[in-house]
């Protein structure tokens, strides 16, 4: 089994919207509310890909990104920074906290598929065995 894609969202018609699409295309995806749960999950699950809200309760996701890359077992994961932030230097800012890339909300699906499938490759399209 491919490994799961960690969704840290706390915007609870984004988690639907983000987890709905990821799931129908196959995805396995999970979700953390906030930065000190993404990091928790991180480390449980070993995602293949982190899409990381930057605007998170209790640690924001510039923070979390910081410490999932000074952390050497989760350094490698790729942290996609998924923001409403569309200020000048928000991508920079993304970018320097460790983010490989950067995904502006609203988003379109084709958007966030190709983004996803950038980093981890197309979901595994094997039929399911009961």
């Amino acid at each position: 089994m491919s490994q799961p894609i960690l969704l840290v969202e706390d915007d609870a018609t984004m988690q639907k919207m983000a987890l709905k699409m990821l799931r129908m295309r196959g995805f396995r995806a999970e979700l953390a509310v906030n930065g000190r749960q993404a990091l928790a999950m991180a480390a449980s699950l070993r995602p293949g890909l982190i899409l990381m809200d930057l605007s998170l309760p209790e640690m924001n996701g510039w923070e979390a990104t910081r410490a999932l890359k000074a952390d050497p077992a989760l350094a490698q994961i790729p942290v996609v920074a998924v923001t409403a932030h569309a200020m000048v230097g928000d991508r920079e800012n993304a970018i320097a906290a460790g983010c490989a890339d950067c995904l502006t909300k609203p988003y379109e699906l084709e958007q966030l598929i190709a983004l996803v499938e950038r980093y981890v490759g197309p979901a595994e399209t094997q039929p399911k065995v009961a």
